[in-house]
């Protein structure tokens, strides 16, 4: 279908940012004429050339924010589009002369002392810098002199070289070999890997699963060897920096305290014998003698799926976000009503879902909707995302309106796990409710246990390397085959493929980043749960959350609609919701 074929209503109104291109190249041409941050160079050591300075900052960021929002958004309407790949290009060509205009700021400000930036954070003029000043104050400890920062500065690309190297390998010379599936020689992908291995045909699966980590093993060792550049750097990071190690300072930039990732770890592995039991139900189920890793994809329950149109998607959605109120229904409607959304799959789209919103703007949705029941899903999905930006801008200057990484899919996947009670709760379907239940048992499966995993490995990767150890296709591989067996049990073959699973993650190359997704599951089924038991009050403080975009540290955001992650109950929880659904996905059986 081409995008001159689908109807106004499906489309997101783009013309809510700038009403055409022409108005576009004007704002832009504006924009990039005015950049002058570099004149408070060396003036920031007084309240008010500070505070000029912030305003300076935000003004021009704000504006550049949505001449990036609309070239964006027109870029993803077809990427085919050239003119809108060049617009892309020119903001980002102004966003690294927008960093390098204020690369002055950070340094000139923790020059001073700790005495005057606490007067200042405590001055009412700071009051919305006060926890930007907290943090300041806080990394002080951690910067060097400007000499010193200005040649770890001048690291950052070459540090990014392991990163590259992967992501060439990876995506542009991985010798991926051909195969027959549905009657036709196909060249294999890492998306075609995907559909096969989720797929009915167990002889494919096998099939697929074989020949994709052969080609792995071919340059093993040079993934190895790229891996322990990336953890090298890491270290050297930590070093120069002064942390205890590496997962401390990535902590530390983040404001999360040790105590949550090591209780997700802690919970997580006291949890591995429920996920074993899972894993022998499966085995079960499939009437495997054997059951290998690829077995572990496919969904126990064929042909049970929701088959909407997106009309009687969106209501459904509606129905099982119910328990959030009003005004969250409200704000729902608006989207769906007023433009936030793209609706349909058009020749030359971007693919996938997504959610973006900038300050000055209401939340942006793509889809690319089709009768199945992931997308009914994605619908709540991208909108928990666009509904927690709305609330966090309309409630927070934009200095603090941004949410960090860290709780970026609490409020997404809260939507979700009351969209599946809703269902659960509603559906006379005995096949439609053992579906459901094993589309939650794998989410959890996939965002809780795998990302804990994966968390895992990282740590002891790092450890590893830390205390002098060199990292070597053998060791890493090791390493990933005792996980493994921890977190999947005896029902599961654990052969030399899955030792080499590490090999293939993209994720490892942004160090402890992979168990946010998993504190973000925990902490979204501990406040759906609270939710639906608590009712009005509950949905009061989780709107506190939702608006409190980064105005504290997340782990305290969090703490306020009632998921307390310094606290071991919180994940066990989370564990109970995944053996509660496993026992009755047994019993139905």
């Amino acid at each position: 279908m081409e995008r001159k074929d689908v109807a106004e209503k499906y489309k997101w109104r783009i013309g809510d940012v700038f009403p055409g291109d022409e108005a576009w190249e004007e704002a832009f041409a504006a924009l990039e004429n005015s950049l002058d941050l570099g004149k408070y160079r060396g003036t920031l050591h007084t309240a008010e050339n500070i505070l000029a300075y912030f305003k300076a900052e935000e003004k021009f960021t704000t504006e550049f924010l949505q001449v990036y929002l609309y070239a964006f958004l027109k870029h993803d309407e077809d990427v085919r589009e050239t003119k809108y790949a060049s617009y892309l290009g020119k903001v980002m060509s102004l966003n690294t002369r927008l960093a390098a205009e204020t690369s002055f700021s950070t340094p000139e400000l923790t020059a001073l002392d700790d005495e005057t930036l606490e007067n200042f954070r405590k001055d009412p003029r700071f009051k919305d810098y006060d926890y930007m000043l907290t943090r300041l104050i806080a990394r002080k400890k951690y910067v060097l002199s400007e000499k010193e920062e200005r040649i770890l500065a001048l690291t950052g690309e070459a540090m990014e070289v392991p990163h590259d190297v992967f992501e060439m390998l990876d995506n542009a010379e991985l010798d991926l070999p051909t195969m027959e599936y549905e009657g036709k020689e196909i060249k294999l992908s890492h998306g075609m890997y995907s559909v096969i291995v989720n797929g009915k045909d167990r002889a494919k699966r096998k099939e697929v699963y074989e020949k994709y980590y052969s080609a792995y093993k071919k340059i093993l060792g040079t993934l190895a060897a790229t891996y322990f550049g990336n953890v090298k750097t890491d270290i050297f990071y930590k070093e120069a920096r002064g942390f205890k190690s590496c997962i401390d300072r990535a902590l530390f930039d983040e404001d999360v305290e040790r105590s949550v990732y090591d209780n997700l770890v802690n919970c997580v592995n006291k949890g591995a014998p429920v996920m074993h039991r899972y894993m022998a139900t499966r085995k079960k189920v499939m009437g495997l003698g054997e059951m290998y890793m690829y077995d572990i994809y496919p969904s126990l329950v064929e042909d049970a799926e929701l088959k909407l149109s997106y009309e009687e998607a969106y209501e459904l959605v509606l129905k099982g976000l119910s328990p959030l109120g009003e005004e969250y229904l409200g704000l729902l409607k608006k989207g769906r009503d007023e433009g936030w959304i793209d609706v349909c799959e058009t020749e030359g789209k971007k693919s996938g879902a997504y959610s973006i919103c900038m300050y000055d703007s209401h939340p942006y949705v793509l889809l690319n909707y089709q009768r199945t029941t992931h997308d009914v899903f994605t619908i709540a999905h991208e909108m928990g995302h666009s509904l927690h930006s709305w609330y966090s801008n309309k409630n927070q200057p934009f200095v603090k309106s941004d949410y960090t990484i860290f709780v970026a899919e609490v409020a997404s996947t809260v939507n979700e796990v009351l969209l599946l009670k809703y269902l659960l709760a509603e559906t006379k379907d005995e096949k439609l409710k053992k579906y459901l239940l094993n589309y939650f048992m794998d989410m959890v499966r996939t965002t809780l246990f795998r990302q804990t995993q994966f968390a895992e490995f990282e740590e002891k990767a790092h450890a590893m390397a830390e205390a002098g150890e060199p990292l070597n296709k053998d060791n890493l591989s090791a390493v990933y085959l005792e996980l493994n067996r921890k977190y999947y049990g005896d029902a599961v073959v654990h052969d030399d493929n899955i030792a080499i699973e590490w090999a293939r993650i993209p994720h490892f190359y942004r160090s402890f980043y992979v168990y946010k997704y998993a504190t973000g599951i925990t902490a979204a089924i501990c406040i759906a749960n609270r939710i639906l038991k608590e009712g009005e009050s509950a949905v009061k403080d989780y709107k506190k959350f939702l608006s409190g975009g980064c105005s504290t540290d997340p782990v305290s955001l969090l703490k306020i609609a009632g998921a307390d992650l310094t606290k071991e109950e919180t994940f066990e929880s989370a564990m109970n919701e995944f053996k509660s659904a496993l026992e009755q996905f047994e019993a139905l059986s």
